[in-house]
């Protein structure tokens, strides 16, 4: 027998993280739009903080951060269905007391000066490995560090950076040994803004909160006792902070497409022409009918992906399936919500066109459709996947 049922646990943590983002961050919605519209981050850096103690009071603090760190420690599944629940809001909220994965490989030193201060919000962090030439084809990499007596310097420039506008230190990965390569001649290292390393914003069509960075190191001095982990060992503390939770993004798309199909609903049922409601078109219903399709589907391929994280499975070939099926399919979705709402869904002062541009970059980043199809087709042509999944 097969049980898709919550427990009461989980249930109890859903329902809760539900009944904040409908009592916190909801009502924040249209305030947040006027801001964007006005060229204004939705969230000053003083009220998510805010929003976050008001989390942290009821217990959400750290969702998968270990207990031992003062986290919650939760599941994979558990985590999966709250980006969920934060998904059906645009509102940029985000649960305080987290960290990077790699963090954790710290050695007791760095965990006090790097770990605990980005889990207490104290300092906030950004992972610097994509270069103007080196995207999807993360061996590529050309930025250098050369050691000189117990320093190493690093040149090179890093783009696309998420959060490297607003962080204090960056996770650098750069090339040690060039013969070696990616094959254990990358290194990562610790390096505090106040080494030296500039960082400018890239304009995207996403909002302020997803604004990316270019990072320029020239000549930037860093102590040899800031490699994070083993010398020459970063190319897989690279790929471990990559796949860390692929799922979690097409759990939050999910959370944007149930919300969208229910304002396409609302609004169809308003809205009338020659005579009756558009929701009385077949045309229209077929939209509905399709997106709840595709949202029923993709909810199983993420809760799928999850579980076997959970299981201690190798879950990346599932994840890449949610990742590629969420991204085009959410996107196919917003369209037609964008249609069902016509002009008014086109305009800035519904968040239909908002969720429009971000859910674009669904499929670009941590993964693009085509690095997931290839990844896919891989893992099946060379027998590590199966078409029967996990039923074998």
């Amino acid at each position: 027998m097969v049980d898709f049922a919550l427990s009461d646990t989980e249930r109890d943590i859903r329902d809760w993280v539900r009944n904040f983002v409908q009592r916190e961050l909801m009502p924040l919605e249209q305030e947040v739009l006027r801001r964007e519209r006005a060229g204004e981050a939705g969230l000053t850096t003083t009220e998510l903080t805010g929003l976050q103690q008001k989390a942290k009071q009821a217990g959400f603090w750290g969702v998968q951060t270990p207990e031992e760190y003062g986290g919650m420690g939760l599941s994979a599944v558990m985590t999966a269905l709250i980006e969920v629940e934060l998904g059906r809001t645009f509102v940029p909220f985000r649960f305080g007391g987290y960290a990077d994965n790699i963090l954790y490989h710290a050695n007791e030193e760095q965990k006090q000066r790097y770990l605990l201060p980005t889990i207490s919000g104290e300092r906030k962090s950004c992972f610097a490995i994509t270069e103007p030439g080196a995207g999807s084809d993360a061996k590529n990499i050309r930025t250098t560090a050369r050691k000189d007596g117990d320093e190493w310097v690093i040149n090179g420039e890093k783009t696309f950076i998420t959060g490297g506008i607003d962080a204090d230190f960056a996770m650098v990965f750069a090339v040690t040994d060039k013969e070696k390569g990616a094959a254990g001649g990358v290194t990562c290292f610790l390096v505090d803004r106040d080494m030296g390393w500039k960082s400018e914003p890239i304009e995207i069509m996403g909002e302020r909160e997803r604004q990316p960075a270019a990072l320029v190191f020239d000549g930037v001095r860093v102590p040899d006792a800031n490699i994070l982990g083993e010398q020459g060992k970063g190319f897989a503390l690279a790929m471990q902070w990559i796949g860390r939770g692929r799922y979690l993004l097409p759990a939050r798309a999910l959370g944007n497409c149930e919300r969208l199909l229910e304002m396409g609903m609302d609004y169809a049922r308003s809205r009338e022409t020659f005579g009756e409601p558009i929701a009385e078109r077949q045309a229209v219903q077929w939209m509905i009918a399709d997106s709840a399709v595709e949202i029923e589907a993709l909810r199983w391929l993420v809760l799928q992906a999850a579980w076997q994280v959970d299981q201690g499975m190798d879950s990346r070939h599932a994840q890449s399936i949610a990742k590629l099926y969420g991204g085009v399919r959410a996107n196919e979705i917003v369209d037609r919500v964008m249609q069902i709402h016509g002009g008014m869904g086109y305009t800035r002062e519904l968040p239909v066109e908002r969720w429009y541009r971000d859910l674009r970059l669904l499929r670009i980043f941590e993964g693009t459709d085509e690095i997931q199809r290839r990844t896919i087709a891989r893992n099946l042509l060379k027998g590590h996947a199966s078409v029967s999944g996990v039923l074998g």
